[in-house]
């Protein structure tokens, strides 16, 4: 018998939706790639779209990457949170 509060939520590997938001600028596009790349290295670039809001005030990067395990998405998201230039993480 499966005991249901300890099942995780998650069934690894499985896609994962990021979005990432900050003032746009390459400096900032850049950090951001480079953590994506080091945390998801087999991260495919057509699963990453670009939005820049409508005032061009902001730009989210969006990505949807394999993710294979709970402490990945953890120490990515850590990662991300300590970035210089990054306002939201969703």
């Amino acid at each position: 018998m499966v005991d249901e509060t300890t099942k995780p939520l998650l069934q690894y590997p499985t896609d994962y939706p990021i979005k990432v938001v900050g003032r746009p600028s390459d400096e900032f596009r850049a950090r951001v790639h480079a953590i994506m790349l080091r945390h998801a290295p087999k991260l495919d670039p057509d699963r990453v779209t670009e939005r820049l809001s409508e005032n061009g005030n902001f730009l989210s990067i969006s990505y949807m990457l394999v993710a294979e395990s709970s402490e990945q998405i953890i120490a990515l998201v850590n990662d991300l949170k300590a970035t210089e230039g990054v306002l939201t993480i969703l």
